[in-house]
């Protein structure tokens, strides 16, 4: 088989033909059990699919400083979820982002966010997008290392 054209896309070539993690590197498509349809195929699932990545609220995305960005919805949300104005909230919980381009949470001295209290989230139940994406749509340089969220291999 070693002179059939494998697939397209892969995790790598050896001398000009598709090499597959776990393979020897010798050049052969794999084993005499698995053939090399068999691994473009299970390359084709797992490059098809995407991984999400399931929060185990670990609080680590609360404790990195940075802007967490909010709409006018979301400061209406929050307002409403802790009871106060929302120009009252604007003035006590907010700040404006560097490129003066909208609003930001505070955060505490330290960096965390304003509204973490110990491992808990007082806005949980109204946070902000920016919050709720984190890893999916957004994440930070060195995530993995503080994060615990938990991987899974999602069907598009």
């Amino acid at each position: 088989m070693t002179g059939e054209k494998g697939p397209e896309r892969s995790a790598g070539t050896v001398e000009g033909k598709v090499h597959f993690p776990g393979e020897s590197g010798n050049g052969r498509w794999g084993s005499e059990r698995t053939s090399w349809r068999k691994q473009a195929s299970a390359a084709f699932i797992v490059e098809m699919s995407a991984i999400h990545y399931t929060c185990q609220r670990c609080t680590a995305c609360c404790r990195w400083p940075g802007f967490v960005k909010v709409t006018e919805a979301e400061i209406a949300a929050i307002a409403q979820h802790l009871r106060v104005g929302e120009d009252d909230f604007i003035q006590h919980y907010t700040r404006l982002r560097p490129q003066r381009d909208g609003l930001a949470l505070l955060d505490k001295p330290n960096g965390e966010c304003a509204f973490l209290d110990g491992s808990d989230c007082v806005i949980q139940d109204v946070k902000p997008g920016q919050c709720r994406g984190f890893p999916n749509t957004w994440n930070f340089p060195g995530w993995r290392e503080s994060c615990e969220a938990v991987p899974s291999l999602v069907k598009p």
